[in-house]
């Protein structure tokens, strides 16, 4: 009696064990099966990372005109929006370029003015040196008479001398008027040939006049359009001198000091506009087989915590991996490489509305959540 209460006992605590095994089994398995199918519901719609940072396209600010630096308005870190001074440059040499380019412009106008009134006196030359060739002609006809009448009279005279009529005298007088009537036509001759040399100068000179004048006005003359095109420049490097935000946004890696001599493309300070940063989110290449640019995205950061969540959109996937572009390729051809899963970032946009409430820094740590079940769509710039 006394050894078969011991068996009964070791067989009740048997099964009980095995009741709660079972139930334990049970359990687990109804704890898989819900898990794998909110997995399936739920949790399969979705790829994430934790290797994720905000990005932005900060806006470098140059020095478009050379020259000390005469004031600075802002400091590292202060906000500013798209046209604010940031900083001016000692202006005195530009103005005094400007000026010198007014005074230009004014010499030049004047000049051209100038064409278009030597054109009426040109054209009055002309005339001139016209009249001038019909005067020669006149005179060369008169004195083709005057060596006609000459002529006849010493032909009148030489007849006469072998009869005694007239005296040697005569004769000689009626030679010495031919021969001056003949010198006479030579010079008539010689003048209308210099008429015609003075008018054919008239009229080139009248032609480079025209040509320097026709089919513009004064203001389009090239002559004065170039004088323009000097000024405006000059004022663009006056006004170049006040140096201006590109964009809204917080000034960051300022550079610059009053006093400081700045070249050309000298680099003051940078504006990082965050109210249009981005998220460079670095999936696994195993993540992004559904992924399409237009997906939401739900994304939190290390500043405000997991109560703050921001909304946005796969803008695209980049042209290659973060390693691709290393300057040390993980690929070799020693014979020791070992395989890594690579990352490629995604370009995730932002809301600007939730920007503006809680902003962002550029290179702050995100999360990034991003609802592979839906099919998204191509997205523009923004």
């Amino acid at each position: 009696m006394s050894d078969q209460q011991p068996a009964a006992s070791q067989a009740a605590a048997n099964n009980k064990r095995r009741r709660q095994l079972t139930l334990l089994g049970g359990a687990v398995a109804v704890g898989l099966v819900g898990y794998g199918a909110w997995w399936l519901v739920f949790d399969s719609h979705y790829v994430e990372t934790d290797d994720a940072y905000v990005g932005a396209e900060t806006a470098q600010v140059t020095a478009l005109s050379p020259g000390p630096v005469a004031k600075i308005f802002v400091v590292e870190t202060q906000a500013v929006k798209a046209g604010d001074p940031l900083v001016i440059i000692d202006d005195a040499d530009a103005r005094i370029a400007v000026a010198q380019a007014e005074a230009a412009l004014g010499q030049a106008e004047r000049k051209v003015k100038g064409y278009f009134a030597s054109d009426t006196a040109l054209a009055g030359q002309f005339d001139a040196r016209q009249a001038d060739v019909q005067r020669a002609d006149a005179q060369i006809v008169a004195a083709k008479a005057d060596v006609d009448r000459a002529r006849l009279d010493l032909s009148r005279r030489q007849a006469l001398v072998g009869q005694g009529a007239v005296s040697g005298d005569e004769l000689t007088s009626a030679q010495n008027r031919f021969a001056n009537a003949q010198a006479a036509l030579t010079g008539a001759q010689a003048a209308r040939a210099q008429a015609l040399a003075s008018r054919a100068a008239a009229i080139g000179t009248r032609e480079v006049n025209t040509v320097l004048i026709s089919g513009v006005s004064v203001t389009e003359n090239p002559e004065v359009k170039a004088a323009q095109a000097r000024l405006d420049a000059a004022r663009l490097a006056l006004a170049r001198t006040v140096v201006r935000a590109p964009t809204d946004g917080v000034v960051a890696r300022k550079s610059v000091q009053v006093g400081q001599q700045v070249a050309m493309g000298t680099p003051m300070m940078a504006v990082v506009p965050t109210a249009q940063a981005y998220v460079d989110a670095n999936f696994k290449e195993v993540q992004l087989d559904k992924v399409v640019p237009g997906q939401p995205v739900v994304l939190t950061s290390d500043l405000y915590g997991g109560g703050v969540k921001f909304h946005g959109k796969v803008r695209g996937l980049a042209g290659g991996t973060g390693s691709a572009f290393s300057l040390i390729p993980a690929q070799n051809a020693s014979g020791n490489w070992i395989k890594v899963v690579q990352r490629v970032p995604v370009r995730i946009t932002l809301d600007p509305a939730e920007l503006a409430k809680h902003p962002l820094r550029v290179g702050l740590s995100m999360k990034a959540k991003i609802d592979v079940a839906q099919g998204g769509a191509q997205t523009g710039a923004q």
